[in-house]
């Protein structure tokens, strides 16, 4: 064994980037994260205290927000995972560095001019949506030829790609929005964002390599993953998506009370019992978090039709996007680092500082909504986001430029 290899410490490089897809774009989406909610937690802060002044952008910010978190920021997580992992599970090669730095570039530089944007730059809005698109385009153009080449079908990367399309669909609704058109056309990219996009990949995902991964250090842990809960999954999620884009909120536990069933089934079965390790637990931990979400919209519609009232407001999306959108963020991330840069499936302290700070943050977040000042709970839970992330961020951000340490490519 080479130990001078292993034991120094190499330099750090930009070119590194460019040996993997999931190098570059989780390097992007790390920046992006801290970048996004640095504007945000700065907006809140100064719309609450009045400290300072910051500029208002002419989207309305919580809007905004929303939209950079959902389409800018995320994908960026995404694409790189799927660039990695779509050649994997069909059998193909994998892609070159052509094929997936334009989509990188493009989400990059997407929430870069959007947040410049938000601060001022007057076009930076119009040229974030151009930057995004294009990134958007270059990620299924290179996606879609693997699913027409396979033999067979890969249910989990056509998932996978529906929801992207649909998340496609979500950034053009916001930009009819920005040219002009009607306000619905960004609250229905917000809701396609959710449960069009985000939760079904997540969904997806999970269905793939949770089960998978327990497998690999759980003692008879069966792989209980049928293509069903997939296909129960979909017509709900999108069924939730109708019903808020035509405001039922009333008759949303028709679709919820199901959803919570099929996700608290899922987390039952996947559940490990016994000894495991710590990168393995945070997965499901951070996976409880779907069914207490649903469990709130449940209970907010019941609310919501009795009284007249939407007493949680956005209490429960946020206990789906830091509880377990985060959560899983900070768990799937992390073991994909750390595997394919040759280290040990172990949490770092960075990890564990990240993972256990963002639960404080979720459920600050989630009662914000029924706190007094909420306004400033809300600025609090944004610079706790901060916090929690930055030197998670910054760890795995090195890792990203630098070599493998086991010397092998990738």
């Amino acid at each position: 064994m080479d130990t001078t290899r292993r034991n120094s410490t190499p330099g750090l490089s930009p070119a590194a980037l460019g040996r993997a897809p999931h190098r570059l774009m989780f390097f992007i989406g790390a920046t992006n994260l801290l970048l996004a909610m640095a504007w945000w937690a700065a907006w809140l802060a100064s719309t609450r205290w009045a400290i300072f002044a910051m500029p208002q952008p002419t989207q309305f910010a919580g809007w905004l927000h929303a939209f950079v978190m959902q389409y800018q920021m995320l994908p960026s997580f995404f694409f790189g995972f799927l660039l990695t992992t779509f050649p994997k599970w069909m059998g193909q090669p994998e892609f070159e560095r052509w094929r997936y730095v334009p989509v990188g570039l493009g989400l990059f530089g997407g929430q870069l001019a959007t947040l410049l944007g938000a601060m001022g730059w007057d076009a930076g809005i119009t040229v974030g949506l151009l930057m995004t698109i294009g990134g958007w385009l270059a990620g299924l153009l290179t996606l879609a030829p693997l699913l027409w080449r396979e033999e067979g079908a890969t249910w989990h990367a056509r998932s996978c790609f529906l929801a992207l399309s649909l998340g496609l669909l979500g950034v053009l609704a916001w930009s009819a929005f920005v040219l002009g058109a009607n306000p619905l056309w960004a609250f229905a990219s917000i809701k396609i964002g959710t449960f069009g996009l985000l939760l079904p990949v997540y969904v997806t995902v999970a269905h793939r390599m949770f089960p998978f991964f327990a497998s690999r250090v759980v003692t008879h842990y069966p792989q209980w993953r049928p293509l069903w809960l997939l296909a129960a999954f979909w017509p709900l999620s999108l069924a939730h998506l109708v019903l808020e884009l035509f405001h039922a909120y009333g008759w949303l536990w028709l679709v919820d009370v199901p959803l919570l069933a099929l996700t608290t089934l899922m987390l039952w079965r996947w559940w490990p019992r016994g000894p495991k390790p710590g990168i393995l637990a945070v997965l499901f931990i951070g996976m409880a978090w779907l069914p207490i979400a649903l469990a709130l919209y449940v209970g907010q519609s019941f609310a919501y039709e009795l009284t007249g009232v939407y007493w949680l407001g956005r209490g429960p999306a946020h206990a789906l996007f830091i509880g377990f959108f985060g959560s899983v963020l900070v768990a799937m991330v992390t073991r994909v680092t750390q595997g394919h840069s040759g280290r040990a499936l172990v949490m770092s302290p960075a990890a564990w500082f990240a993972f256990v700070a963002i639960q404080l943050v979720a459920v600050t977040r989630v009662a914000v909504e029924i706190a007094p000042d909420g306004a400033a709970w809300q600025a609090v839970a944004a610079i706790g986001w901060l916090l929690a992330f930055a030197p998670w961020v910054a760890r795995i951000g090195r890792i990203y430029l630098t070599p493998r340490i086991d010397g092998r490519p990738g």
